[in-house]
């Protein structure tokens, strides 16, 4: 699926669709803006386009989505799972990340994002999705992720370090589709 259904957006039409190579330099530059303006990420150096190619092929490679929006013709946020755990039996459980462009910011991008992917990992064999939240969410990502059926699980204190700081992470947790109902297909 390369082109998912279009969202109604407050100030305009969204595009939802599957990231291509083509979208690489703009979500590098979306997600620099964050790695050095913010918490939202605990990298200190902005990847290279390089390492972001590298890291979507990873991404795409292993069967999971990355989603961009556009607005307008530009690549107004996009969003991610990556596996939550590289051991075998965490291979039913992800982890989403989640990046708007400041210019887009609070208008309600991250959740028709967020619902996007969580919508795609339930058609796959995922059947949890984790949130690792920074700071608490000051940024609206605990309301967000609360708003679309995550749970809070716990904060672990102080485990950062960035912008002169200590930094505590948030673990929400969501079930996909049968979750533990059932055994997994594999």
């Amino acid at each position: 699926m390369s082109e998912l259904s279009p969202s109604v957006f407050p100030n305009g039409a969204v595009t939802l669709r599957d990231a291509t190579e083509h979208d690489v330099p703009a979500i590098a530059a979306i997600y620099a803006h964050h790695v050095l303006h913010s918490v939202a990420s605990f990298e200190e150096t902005p990847p290279t386009v390089d390492d972001m190619r590298t890291r979507f092929a990873t991404v795409r490679g292993l069967g999971l989505p990355w989603i961009v929006a556009g607005i307008d013709g530009k690549v107004a946020g996009y969003c991610y799972a990556t596996p939550y755990r590289p051991r075998p039996a965490y291979r039913h459980t992800v982890e989403d990340s989640i990046y708007i462009d400041d210019a887009f910011r609070g208008r309600g991008l991250g959740r028709v994002l967020l619902a996007a992917l969580i919508e795609r990992c339930e058609q796959g064999p995922w059947r949890q999705m984790v949130a690792v939240i920074a700071d608490g969410g000051r940024g609206g990502s605990l309301s967000l992720h609360r708003s679309l059926g995550f749970e809070w699980i716990g904060t672990l204190k102080a485990v950062g370090f960035k912008q002169g700081r200590w930094l505590d992470t948030t673990l929400m947790q969501r079930v996909l589709g049968p979750g533990d109902a059932v055994p997994p297909d594999a």
